[in-house]
């Protein structure tokens, strides 16, 4: 009976014929064909970018911040000045060279992560960027950033900045391109600070004798070495040559 039952129950007819469900199936994978080609496509090129110039995703982010940083310090100019009690100890100060040197101490003070704070400008490299206050990831992500553990521009010391050579922006990309006596100019609310290249030199991450302090004024420019890896660091040398007081951003 139930055999009878099973050949007389009518059996649920497949909605959809074989034909258009492999139809359907081809067309699905057509188009995950497609993406997956065209992700690869754009890792390659953005690959491709990376090794050739720079990262470009973190580039555009980088530009923006740049943007931003250099309408901040505009607008922060004033605030990064001596104040009126700090004009007047100004005063007191027998030479330019002493008074930019108290500047640069007040801003010292002043400055915090993340804070525009000035410009560095490399004539060789065609570099103009705004400086901020600290080495952190999220601070060097928006410009080459001002160890704050070393003086200011202008004072008495080993000045440092560290910047990326790949990724956000790559401030420091080509900085392997310069040479002795290339100029590096530090552009500070209260005066310009000139540099000339001294040497270059590949060192350990660990060396941190690099900032040590000299008998005269330096700046030191850091950057992981070689490129695309962080095994070594790439260290500028420079020593100060030349003081203009006043504001460097005007």
């Amino acid at each position: 009976m139930s055999t009878l039952e099973e050949r007389m129950t009518p059996r649920p007819r497949d909605s959809e014929p074989p034909k258009r469900k492999r139809s359907r199936l081809r067309t699905a994978m057509h188009a995950l064909s497609t993406v997956l080609i065209v992700s690869g496509v754009l890792l390659l090129a953005d690959a491709g970018l990376t090794i050739v110039w720079q990262e470009p995703l973190s580039a555009a982010y980088n530009s923006v911040q740049q943007s931003r940083l250099s309408g901040q310090l505009e607008d922060d100019i004033e605030q990064l000045r001596p104040t009126a009690l700090e004009e007047r100890a100004l005063q007191s100060l027998p030479d330019a060279g002493s008074r930019v040197a108290f500047s640069a101490r007040a801003l010292d003070r002043k400055a915090k992560a993340g804070q525009p704070i000035g410009r560095v400008v490399i004539p060789k490299l065609g570099l103009s960027k705004v400086i901020v206050e600290g080495t952190e990831s999220a601070d060097l992500q928006n410009g080459p950033g001002h160890y704050p553990d070393q003086p200011m521009p202008g004072a008495p010391g080993t000045v440092a900045i560290a910047g990326h050579r790949t990724t956000y922006g790559a401030p420091f990309r080509t900085v392997d391109k310069l040479g002795k006596g290339d100029r590096i100019e530090l552009r500070m609310p209260y005066a310009t600070i000139t540099y000339e290249v001294e040497k270059l030199q590949i060192v350990a991450p660990t060396a941190t004798w690099v900032t040590a302090r000299q008998d005269y004024n330096r700046l030191v420019l850091t950057a992981c070495h070689p490129l695309y890896s962080a095994a070594q660091r790439i260290v500028v040398f420079a020593r100060e040559v030349e003081t203009e007081p006043g504001s460097g951003l005007i």
